[in-house]
């Protein structure tokens, strides 16, 4: 091991960058505001997508793949969806390249340019609304439930790795239906799906609620997002699930016959979450030794490594550990084996704590002997030896017990982090002092919303749902509210 990690109170931007690299999750790549993600952290991702695609599959959804390119005459059929992406965007020109007659490498050829560009996309409901035109005739067509997990790309100019990056990696959503109720129920079920897998795979407590009209997505009538606070106080936004209305189907004149024989446009929805939760999943949990993983997406959930002073003291821990082994994978539990010889016991147990491997174990001579084993806990870091007999249940329970622990970790520092305020005096004086989730009342206008960000660089985060109605003064202009909003300073 190298230095220790920057600790999150003296640098906390630093401590994520280097955490990130130094786990092994991701890199910088050769490409400008790409990242390479690493087995490691892929192996999480992957975890994260194999439970999300179980989860939409359980409520009727099903996968398909649409194409990378998007015809630029796609984005200019819905206004405001240009508009939102039209700075973002990564235009191709041309299809071929041709030898540099200089003798320089290759050039573009001047020839082979494209008679409409193509946008790579940053989003995809308009090829996918110009697709379902074609699958959508009838109300006995409806609902179309379709997901694709695919990358996209926005042009980024300050990039980091997993929160902000050009090619990131999604899912999206993306649905269609008879009426605007069954609509607005889709995108509210597909926000309870992420807030659940936020909080009980993540283990991450979230704020559900809806966007602003300056916050929500382009082209959308409403926005509901999950709102989840990092260690430093900062909002990061989790998942969002937007109601379309009729926009898109007007766009790309996708229209149905419903059962009265009568011509209407349908009812879109989509939702979506990227690989930024794996920003999250790090910001919300880890500390100044390395990650903290919740078990449940762990790749390596058990780590088990011999100390011994002879080969033959190895083959007969080894032949134990081949036993607990067994039995842990019988609780569908991963583990793994370190008996590698490169280094010693002491760099291993640094090793996996970076990593955020949630139990170790350890077993040398004496353990052999008195058949116990030393189980250490990532989350605590607290150790205690325990019996060989029945270990596998022990470490089962252990693993849920760590889930839940990380959970009221985090829900503790949000409810610790979040304040009520009545005043713009106090309003500043707790972002800059402390930080979190700021609830305050808002007169419901755009100027006001804009006016507190240009000031404060604290935003709307989100307007939660179910609150009790309570009226109040806005705390910038004074007048009459309906209600508090979340403010924070947000990544």
């Amino acid at each position: 091991m190298s230095k220790a990690l920057p600790t999150r109170s003296e640098n906390y931007s630093e401590w994520y960058n280097e955490l990130v690299k130094r786990a092994d999750l991701a890199e910088n790549s050769a490409v400008r505001g790409c990242m390479v993600i690493k087995p490691y952290g892929y192996s999480i991702w992957e975890k994260m997508q194999r439970a999300l695609d179980d989860m939409f599959k359980e409520t009727g959804h099903t996968n398909a793949y649409f194409p990378l390119f998007i015809p630029k005459s796609y984005l200019s059929k819905e206004a405001s969806h240009v508009e939102g992406f039209a700075k973002e965007c990564a235009v191709v020109t041309h299809y071929r390249l041709k030898n540099d007659p200089d003798g320089k490498g290759v050039i573009v050829d001047p020839d082979a340019k494209l008679e409409e560009e193509l946008i790579v996309r940053p989003t995809s409901e308009t090829v996918i609304w110009s697709t379902y035109k074609n699958w959508i005739q009838s109300y006995r067509d409806l609902p179309l439930l379709i997901n694709q997990w695919a990358n996209v790309v926005r042009w980024e100019m300050r990039t980091r790795l997993f929160l902000r990056t050009t090619e990131f990696l999604w899912q999206e959503g993306h649905t269609a239906h008879a009426t605007a109720q069954e609509a607005i129920a889709e995108t509210k079920q597909m926000l309870e799906v992420y807030a659940q897998f936020a909080e009980e795979w993540m283990a991450v407590p979230v704020i559900k609620g809806y966007k602003t009209a300056n916050e929500r997505f382009a082209g959308a009538e409403d926005t509901y997002c999950i709102e989840a606070m990092m260690q430093d106080g900062k909002a990061l936004q989790a998942g969002t699930s937007h109601f379309l209305g009729q926009n898109f189907a007007n766009a790309f004149d996708v229209k149905f016959q419903d059962k009265e024989g009568k011509l209407d446009y349908v009812w879109g929805t989509s939702w979506g979450v990227s690989t930024r939760l794996m920003g999250a999943l790090i910001m919300a949990h880890s500390d100044d030794a390395g990650l903290v993983l919740p078990p449940k997406l762990a790749p390596i959930q058990v780590v088990i490594v011999p100390i011994y002073r002879s080969e033959e003291q190895l083959e007969q821990i080894s032949e134990k550990v081949a036993e607990i082994t067994k039995s842990l994978k019988k609780l569908g539990i991963s583990v793994k084996y370190d008996s590698s010889d490169n280094t010693k016991p002491g760099f291993k147990f640094a090793e996996y704590e970076l990593k955020g491997v949630p139990v170790r174990l350890a077993m040398g001579g004496r353990d052999l002997e008195n058949g116990t084993v030393e189980v250490a806990r990532r989350d605590t870091r607290t150790k205690e030896t325990v019996s060989t007999d029945g270990i596998a249940e022990y470490i089962q329970n252990l693993l849920e017990d760590i889930q839940q622990s990380i959970y009221n970790k985090a829900l503790t520092l949000r409810d610790e982090n979040t304040y009520k305020v009545d005043s713009f005096e106090e309003f500043n004086n707790i972002l800059d002092t402390k930080g979190g989730f700021i609830l305050a009342h808002w007169d419901g206008t755009s100027e006001t919303e804009e006016k507190i960000k240009e000031e404060t660089k604290a935003t709307i985060r989100c307007i939660p749902l179910n609150q009790e109605a309570e009226e109040g003064v806005c705390i910038y202009s004074g007048k009459p509210s309906k209600g508090r909003v979340v403010f924070a300073r947000a990544y």
